[in-house]
């Protein structure tokens, strides 16, 4: 991503503690809901609270980016490559076979197909500085899974989730292009536009976006309370295993294409790592809730999310911390 301003070290702290904070953040909605109930009730210009709060944190996202970082993805394009199809393929297909496998309620499996169909999580750039991986193609593929995310998330939720239910990729499609495209085009004009300005905003972005997705997945959590009570044995496993096999193949399919270490631990990462706020966001529309014939399986589609976002982080962050003793240049 394009230089920033230094951040002050207590704030680059409390970034590289994302994952602290998710966890103390589910803990605290799951022992007290009522404080993060307004999250889900709030409307902002007559839409949801969690899809500005998304929009905002790819905002500023594209605000980390600049040309410079389009032009480093053809600089490194079999690895870009090859991570990008490990992502659009390892996960959706462990996502369906899980949801199959586990025989899930049709709002679980709907709702866990569609979070393994979302993009890597920028949070997966942290990580892979703390994991002395390559930030460098880290940043590049996160960048393209985005972008590509926009048209396949809605073809590989509608083509698999429409094992359970008809899904409506059209309205999907919609979703992804006003709270992932424009947002990240915004952000990336005006880092071309107001290049000074931007980089003061970048500083604060990383945390900004961290608060952002503590609230979304504290709200989701606080409110399903009851829902995840009732299936939580099959549903924790199910998504454990969503991210191990994500982390596994993601670090061992490199190495037989020949890849080296620091790429290995790199798309590792990446793959494992979920958008699981967007995948939280997409499953609370309206839209999305309304193709359920069932309201109870409509509330239960943005759990998978929720509970993805602390596992792939805890996760991220134990073999971060176990790479960063093994080598590795973090360049």
């Amino acid at each position: 991503m394009s230089d920033t301003s230094p951040q002050p070290r207590w704030m680059a702290w409390a970034t590289n503690l994302f994952a602290v904070w998710t966890v103390l953040g589910v803990a605290w909605a799951w022992l007290v809901p009522g404080h993060f109930a307004w999250v889900t009730s709030t409307q902002v210009a007559g839409q949801g609270l969690i899809s500005v709060m998304l929009g905002v944190i790819m905002l500023g996202m594209g605000l980390t980016l600049s040309l410079d970082d389009f032009r480093r993805v053809a600089a490194m394009p079999l690895c870009v490559l090859a991570g990008v199809v490990l992502q659009f393929t390892v996960m959706p297909l462990a996502g369906v076979s899980l949801a199959i496998g586990f025989g899930l309620e049709e709002g679980l499996a709907v709702g866990l197909i569609l979070v393994a169909c979302c993009p890597g999580g920028t949070a997966s750039n942290v990580v892979a500085y703390l994991a002395r991986a390559n930030v460098a193609l880290s940043v590049s593929m996160t960048l393209c899974s985005t972008l590509v995310a926009i048209v396949l998330t809605p073809l590989l939720t509608g083509w698999l989730g429409g094992v359970f239910i008809e899904i409506d990729r059209w309205s999907l499609f919609r979703s992804m292009v006003a709270i992932v495209l424009i947002p990240v085009v915004a952000g990336v004009v005006l880092n071309t536009l107001f290049p000074r300005v931007t980089r003061r905003i970048a500083t604060i972005s990383p945390l900004v976006s961290i608060i952002a997705i503590v609230l979304i997945v504290g709200a989701i959590v606080g409110n399903s309370k009851a829902l995840i009570e009732a299936h939580a044995g099959v549903l924790l496993l199910a998504i454990f295993l969503l991210h191990a096999a994500g982390f596994a193949l993601g670090y061992f399919g490199p190495r037989l294409l020949g890849f080296g270490e620091e790429e290995q631990r790199t798309i590792s990462i990446e793959v494992g790592m979920q958008n699981s706020g967007l995948g939280a966001s997409l499953a609370s529309q309206p839209s999305f809730a309304a193709q359920f014939l069932d309201p109870m399986q409509a509330a239960l589609a943005p759990v998978p999310s929720a509970i993805s976002s602390v596992y792939h982080v805890v996760i991220g962050s134990i073999l971060a911390g176990i790479w960063s003793r093994t080598g590795g240049s973090g360049q």
